[in-house]
């Protein structure tokens, strides 16, 4: 766990992702089939939630929700905790009305493990406690002293974690994000829907049920739907105003709010009548529609072009620092591996402690000579470096002096005579114009006599 100091996540996910390994490897299909069975769960979890707190037909309709979300596709077939968070926050938001709403024990137990799973798995939990913390002082004051028992529980349960997090917070962060704007918070919610047209029609329909069925007073589902939407509400607003301080906002992170956001959903739904059922006709057409495509970087395919090309002990840079892993785990560990600070000593790890200011600090001229100088003349050495074609990608701290160091880097190879450009390596989808995030290409240079 302490190598997450590095990187700025809690461990619980990186944890049972290195016991999966151990036991079905570290190619893509066995990683990505853990993330695909929580989202597979998250289906009859949803409906056992909905069915326990609104009912079957509501149930029904939050499995449908949970099977065909876009946002749950996709992270199923990534090697991210997302789901798994999205598992958790459905436990989180069963737990805390059966056990804070309602006065259960056993299930305010079950919410101080659920929701210190949560903490566990991503820092963003941080805010749905503090939510649930504000939405139990408004729509259930008299409760507090269940809220606070679970409070106390899952902070002695957190503690442990509590050095590693203020190291993470002062010297981490996420410089590659940018601070949101009020779009972003107003559309924060249709981000987890995956798309403006279907959460339009979810939204106009949801909303409009929740809103004839929320005027129904001494209705005991009334303070639930006021608790789930105070709850999601909250997260949202409180995770944009840190990220006005601290950039961090990101729309997958809004992970931990899709449990409660399904099930407000689907209430909405069914007490829309028709316009409901117009609605979730339309959602699941438009949803049906939507694969999960590759838009992350092109490493497979140029690792593969360059297999016959590599040569043990060879030296591979990459001018984008926190690729060096995922070139590593392609290209293989039988290279050397560098990147714009100098040598990698731990490939399959990033450093993200200070890491603005320490490639700041790096002079790109002797980085590069002391690299090329461990090349013996004649011999052979790669550069991997991004295509930089969608520039809004490159506006954050981190990424634009990414984006500035990188062409530093290849100015500096362009001019050096001592090197020959005999290879150039990019990959169709980039030819193509296909829209990835950040493509990679690669310059295999010859170190001249």
């Amino acid at each position: 766990p302490h190598v997450l100091k590095q990187d700025g996540s809690p461990p619980a996910y990186y944890l049972l992702l290195g016991l999966w390994i151990r036991v079905f490897g570290d190619g893509e299909r066995a990683t990505h089939t853990l993330s695909l069975i929580f989202a597979l769960a998250c289906i009859p979890l949803a409906y056992a939630v909905a069915r326990s707190l609104f009912g079957r037909t509501t149930a029904i309709v939050a499995a449908i929700l949970a099977a065909l979300d876009p946002f749950l596709t996709y992270y199923a077939q990534e090697t991210r905790m997302y789901t798994m968070e999205a598992f958790l926050s459905l436990l989180v938001a069963w737990a805390y009305v059966n056990g804070v709403l309602r006065g259960s024990r056993r299930w305010c137990v079950g919410l101080v493990v659920s929701l210190t799973l949560l903490l566990y798995t991503h820092n963003w939990a941080l805010f749905v406690c503090a939510a649930l913390a504000v939405t139990t002082a408004i729509v259930a004051r008299e409760r507090w002293r269940e809220f606070v028992g679970v409070a106390i529980g899952v902070a002695i349960l957190y503690a442990p974690w509590l050095p590693t997090l203020l190291f993470q917070v002062r010297h981490t962060g996420a410089p590659w994000s940018t601070a949101p704007g009020l779009h972003d918070l107003v559309l924060a919610p249709g981000e987890v829907l995956q798309g403006d047209a279907p959460f339009m029609a979810f939204a106009l329909a949801a909303g409009t049920g929740l809103a004839l069925h929320i005027r129904q007073r001494n209705d005991r589902e009334r303070v639930v739907l006021l608790a789930l939407l105070w709850s999601i509400a909250l997260t949202v607003l409180l995770a944009w105003i840190s990220s006005q301080i601290s950039p961090a906002w990101t729309t997958r992170y809004f992970a931990v709010v899709v449990g409660a956001l399904l099930i407000v959903g689907a209430r909405g739904l069914v007490s829309a009548g028709r316009l409901g059922l117009i609605a979730l006709v339309l959602v699941i057409f438009i949803w049906t529609g939507y694969g999960a495509h590759n838009d992350k970087e092109n490493a497979r395919e140029i690792a593969s072009a360059l297999s016959t090309d590599t040569h043990p002990g060879e030296l591979l840079i990459s001018t984008h620092p926190e690729q060096v892993p995922v070139l590593r785990y392609y290209f293989g560990p039988n290279l050397r591996y560098a990147n714009t600070f100098g040598p990698v000593p731990d490939t399959q790890v990033f450093n993200w402690v200070d890491a603005v200011s320490r490639l700041r600090a790096t002079p790109p001229k002797q980085t590069l000579d002391s690299l090329l100088a461990t090349v013996p003349k004649g011999q052979e050495f790669i550069v991997v470096t991004p295509v930089f074609r969608d520039y809004q990608a490159w506006d954050a701290q981190w990424t634009r002096l990414v984006w500035q160091t990188a062409t530093v880097w290849t100015s500096l190879l362009s001019h050096d005579s001592q090197v020959k450009l005999v290879k150039h390596v990019s990959s169709n989808e980039i030819a193509l114009g296909i829209d990835y995030f950040k493509p990679l290409q690669a310059f295999v240079y010859r170190r001249l006599g």
